[in-house]
């Protein structure tokens, strides 16, 4: 579980906070396998029986004062008596994980019958109404997914158009049975799954019907215009009303999923493939919302294609959390999708949305593998306590709020990457006095794994092992506590860039969704110019020439190295396609991909995806200079021959026009620049793409347009040389208006 603060040190009260300008939170990955400094949890049992406070209901933790007969509470100061088993247990503490360490993972018990539920389901819902060549790229990418999954996992295949066909694979020849779906809008399916074929007929174990899974994938074939016409029907005029009848198809596959939700499996997850937009039967999208329409109604179309235009997919998410099921969706297409409809199913459902462009070039077949050969977690219920002196205020993340109880989520499936971000506020007008213990926060993230276990056959069969898989239940706890800045300065030294960058994004993202990216964009530069203000006046840094006529303001943070990244980090958020307006022709469907990707990447990952790392080597076994601004500037001066470029989804090697012609191109795989490369392909939850490009030879438009800071941020897209510059010229100015104030 790995937590990063915005503030290392946090601040003593609202008004050193308000002074700061600086956003107080954190972001938690709690399936990280390691904390933030590649720690392990201390592993333990009887996670049932770990005591709990009567007052907060925090977990005992390593901080807490212990007596003999009672305890107090780290969190909230709370004195608790002791069971007579704790007793006895904390009397030998170091065979207790919870007095070892703050960072505990312990077991809790599951019923034997429980146990024997946990069979990994899994099934793939493919769009017929599609091309021959997405149906090649998905028959690749599914088979891929078979070599990921382990031996004892259950596969079903659904293929969807004007009619739902579901498979029985289980049998020498694959049969596909048919249910065709009602044209109207709110119509349900004539006949429910189940009763077209048993679920378990439907699912079919991987370890023995591997080859008749993929026999049944090769006969996919589209749909032909001819039966959509006669299955969909036509209007008045003879126009094709639609073939793609996703919102109905998914609705019946979750139900037909969650009558054995317990029994048959603890998780199931559902691998939806789109290939255009839903436009038949429930859950149909009108897609003619995307296009020149708001120019002509003097409609804001940046603030009109962010929310979703039917409650259809959100309303079906809550379904699929009910019924354990998890969806990811997989979109193959350039057309309008509507994905701001779409990604409740995903998202609130603990999947993942994924956007490609075309069949050419798409790495779904890695992206398929790399999800289901990493670990991952389900029914999780993820809980967040504070001391008594602060409290949460906004949680962000794929999730699903309790209905019931404040400040629980509940992740359906959660795998090593996910990260999930909270901001604080103060409870009260004091904040952290002297006569109050230092600030605690304590993270509580309850989970299931499926563990495959080798055990032998019954006696006089013969001596091969078949795969049995139990269930896990655990209790992983974190608990941290943290120090309070005792000036502005300490507050200011304190400050983690990344993670101040990670709530910006939300933040950003939340106002967008609600007002507009214009709104997003000026709540982002009004917080860059309140925090510039706020730190010269701090550092009473502000000059006055000629008589106080003009103002010189410290636009860089020169006596403050944390705040340094910022102004460059903001930047780059403000020319990303997150926040970059319609008319400069973002895809409304790629930004809500954006949107989908950033808000669930830690830290780190997301400083990438906003600002790229530029590294030079002198050749292709050395490196030169580990990081360079994003400017062409950098290139001459660096006189390196070959940069790399890492933007988290692309990894760009670039050989300048003045390299020697003897160094070889592409790198060699056994480089240092290669093992460079492998590495980080092999840390990333999606593929990134890999270009090599040749100055003077190739088209290095794809690297130069990384050279965001020659590009004016008021979304022109030309390249000018001073793009930063006149970016930072124009936040000077609004600093020396709002000081004037």
């Amino acid at each position: 579980m790995a937590v990063r603060a915005t503030l290392s040190r946090f601040p003593v009260d609202q008004e050193s906070l308000e002074s700061s300008g600086l956003p107080w939170g954190v972001t938690v990955t709690p399936f990280a396998q390691a904390d933030e400094h590649g720690t392990s949890p201390a592993y333990g049992g009887d996670g049932d029986l770990l005591p709990r406070c009567e007052d907060c209901w925090a977990y005992f933790n390593s901080y807490c004062e212990l007596e003999q007969w009672a305890w107090t509470c780290s969190l909230c100061g709370a004195l608790n008596g002791l069971t007579s088993r704790s007793i006895e247990k904390y009397s030998q503490p170091q065979s207790c994980a919870e007095m070892l360490s703050s960072f505990v993972d312990l077991e809790i018990p599951v019923e034997e019958s429980e146990g024997m539920q946990a069979r990994p389901v899994y099934v793939a819902a493919v769009d017929l109404s599609s091309s021959e060549e997405f149906l090649e790229l998905i028959k690749s990418s599914l088979l891929a997914a078979l070599e990921a999954l382990g031996p004892g996992s259950l596969f079903g295949l659904v293929a969807f158009s004007h009619k739902i066909g579901i498979y029985d694979i289980q049998g020498p020849i694959p049969v596909v049975k048919n249910v065709f779906i009602p044209p109207d809008s709110d119509g349900k399916l004539p006949v429910d799954l189940e009763d077209v074929m048993p679920l378990l007929s439907f699912l079919a174990p991987v370890d023995t019907c591997k080859d008749r899974i993929a026999a049944a994938l090769e006969t996919l074939k589209p749909t032909t215009s001819w039966e959509r016409t006669t299955g969909a029907g036509q209007s008045l005029e003879g126009v094709l009303l639609g073939g793609r009848g996703f919102g109905v198809a998914m609705d019946a596959l979750i139900s037909y999923l969650s009558s054995e939700y317990g029994n048959t499996f603890a998780l199931a997850r559902v691998f939806a493939f789109l290939s255009g937009p839903p436009d038949y039967g429930a859950g149909q999208l009108d897609t003619r919302r995307y296009g020149e329409q708001y120019a002509s109604r003097r409609e804001d179309a940046d603030k009109a294609l962010l929310p979703e235009q039917t409650p259809f997919y959100k309303d079906l998410a809550a379904v699929a959390v009910q019924a354990g099921v998890c969806v990811d969706i997989f979109a193959v297409t350039n057309e309008y999708v509507d994905l701001a409809s779409l990604k409740f199913l995903s998202i609130e459902s603990g999947g993942s949305l994924l956007l490609y462009a075309n069949t050419d070039d798409s790495t779904l077949p890695q992206d398929m593998y790399r999800m289901l050969s990493r670990p991952y977690a389900f029914g999780c219920i993820l809980r967040l306590r504070t001391s008594s002196e602060f409290k949460l205020g906004r949680s962000f993340g794929h999730f699903f709020p309790d209905p019931q109880y404040e400040n629980v989520q509940h992740v359906i499936c959660c795998d090593s990457f996910a990260t999930y971000a909270y901001d604080f506020e103060f409870a009260n007008s004091s904040g952290f006095s002297r006569h109050t213990g230092p600030p605690v926060l304590q993270i509580a993230f309850q989970y299931s794994i499926v563990v495959p276990e080798e055990e032998a056959s019954d006696a006089g069969s013969k001596s091969s092992t078949r795969s049995k898989f139990s269930l896990k239940r655990r209790l992983r706890i974190r608990t941290l506590q943290y120090g309070t800045a005792g000036n502005i300065n300490e507050l200011y030294d304190s400050v983690d860039s990344e993670t101040i960058l990670s709530i910006l994004v939300h933040k950003v993202i939340l106002a967008s969704l609600e007002q507009g990216v214009r709104e997003g964009r000026m709540l982002l530069h009004d917080w860059l110019v309140i925090l510039m203000a706020l730190y010269n006046d701090a550092y009473k840094l502000v000059q006055y020439d000629n008589g106080n006529t003009t103002m010189h303001v410290d636009v860089t943070f020169s006596q403050c190295p944390q705040l340094q990244p910022l102004p460059r980090l903001v930047f780059a958020l403000l020319r990303n396609h997150l926040l970059r307006f319609h008319e400069e022709g973002v895809h409304p469907d790629y930004r809500i991909y954006l949107q989908c990707l950033f808000s669930a990447l830690e830290p780190a990952s997301l400083s990438r995806a906003i600002y790229p790392v530029l590294t030079s080597y002198a050749t292709p076994d050395k490196q030169a200079f580990p990081r360079h601004s994003l400017c062409r500037a950098a290139l001459v001066t660096s006189e390196s021959p070959i940069f790399f470029l890492d933007s988290f989804t692309n990894l760009i090697v670039y050989y300048s026009s003045t390299a020697d012609p003897s160094l070889p191109f592409p790198p060699p795989h056994d480089c240092a620049l290669r093992t460079t490369i492998n590495r980080l392909k092999q840390e990333r939850c999606i593929t990134p793409k890999l270009a090599f490009i040749r100055g003077g030879k190739d088209d290095a438009s794809q690297f130069e347009n990384y050279l965001i800071e020659e590009h004016d941020v008021d979304g022109t897209g030309f390249s000018s040389g001073t793009g930063l510059v006149s970016f930072l010229e124009e936040i000077s100015r609004d600093v020396a208006e709002y000081l004037k104030q």
